[in-house]
């Protein structure tokens, strides 16, 4: 039988992490990197698009150097192997994007951290890796994933003094709707929101960047929070002072999860494939609701859809996620009430 073509095994790969099978993706992969393995050594080899960074090298007792070459969101993703990793490496070495390396310099479990961008002097190291293929080189499942990494909390206490102000009683929820430009069928058109910003007893914090931010500008009800949150570890501090974070796919809803927090996630149709298919949870994120269109671009029953969730919440779930949000100085972030955790909706919509 003749071997697939790359594009083939790609296919293949996304179908079964979207069903759930890692094992399946992780054999996929081994059709393309194990005869690439065979096959390095040789006079001649070149080393193709497709093929890894990692080239299947041992980490045990060596310098290992992580390379972080994609999203901001997919680094905070994928920092939960990176701590594995620290465990078997003699050395450590983390080259992430200049607005993380504040956050995640000197902190636990992660090595030496530096700006992956000043290159191209990098330190000296036996066994590279993209922070993405830590998931196959270390072969996790659904069902083995390690919890998000565990000390972004105290990063961001260490790195920011940001803090919200005590509140009037109202539900605080975080809220996103738009990516960058590589990712526009992420978004969620300003004017898709109207539903979800007229649920009673809630009180919404911008922490969307760049241009669609100024569409909420003047918008009763609506804080501005970012204005104060450019900075990612800024971000993060806001984050934990939060009760729900709310907003699509993209690096603040890795951080927030990443955090703990209860996030609602906005998924179009045909999601990424991290999020699988036909289910309201995620294996990465505990913390995580996910919410899909049923129709591609059908934006506008997502919302409604999120809006009705957040109103059914009972008011004494809501008045309990209120009192027990982080206050300034506080040591841990609380635990997410379980019906903002999951939402009220049935779980399999």
């Amino acid at each position: 039988m003749d071997p697939l073509l790359p594009a083939e095994v790609g296919a293949l790969w996304t179908a079964a992490m979207r069903g759930g099978d890692w094992e399946a993706a992780w054999r996929q992969t081994d059709q393309l990197e194990i005869p690439r393995r065979q096959a390095q050594s040789q006079p001649g080899f070149e080393r193709q698009p497709w093929h890894l960074c990692w080239d299947g090298s041992p980490f045990q007792g060596r310098s290992v150097l992580v390379r972080c070459e994609h999203g901001l969101g997919d680094t905070l993703l994928f920092l939960r192997f990176v701590e594995r990793l620290n465990r078997r490496a003699r050395e450590l070495h983390v080259m992430v994007q200049p607005p993380l390396v504040r956050l995640l310099q000197q902190a636990h479990g992660l090595g030496q951290v530096h700006d992956g961008w000043l290159g191209p002097d990098w330190p000296e190291h036996e066994v590279e890796i993209e922070v993405m293929e830590l998931a196959y080189a270390l072969r996790a499942t659904a069902a083995t994933v390690p919890p998000p990494y565990p000390h972004l909390a105290a990063q961001a206490r260490r790195h920011s003094t940001l803090r919200l102000d005590d509140g009037d009683g109202r539900l605080r929820i975080g809220l996103f709707w738009a990516t960058s430009d590589w990712g526009p069928s992420r978004s969620v058109p300003w004017p898709a929101l109207a539903p979800l910003l007229q649920v009673p007893n809630a009180r919404f914090h911008v922490l969307q960047q760049g241009p669609p931010a100024q569409e909420a500008v003047g918008v009763a009800g609506i804080e501005p929070l970012w204005r104060r949150t450019a900075r990612i570890e800024d971000s993060a501090a806001a984050l934990l002072q939060l009760d729900l974070v709310i907003g699509i796919d993209g690096m603040l809803a890795h951080l927030a999860a990443s955090l703990g927090r209860p996030t609602w996630l906005l998924l179009k149709h045909e999601a990424d494939w991290r999020w699988m298919e036909g289910r309201a949870d995620s294996p990465w994120y505990p913390s995580a609701r996910l919410f899909r269109q049923r129709r591609p671009g059908d934006w506008a029953g997502l919302v409604e859809e999120v809006a009705a969730t957040l109103a059914a919440l009972p008011a004494a779930d809501q008045r309990l996620v209120c009192c027990g949000g982080m206050t300034p100085g506080s040591g841990s972030s609380p635990a997410p009430s379980p019906e903002v955790a999951r939402g009220a909706a049935d779980p399999s919509a």
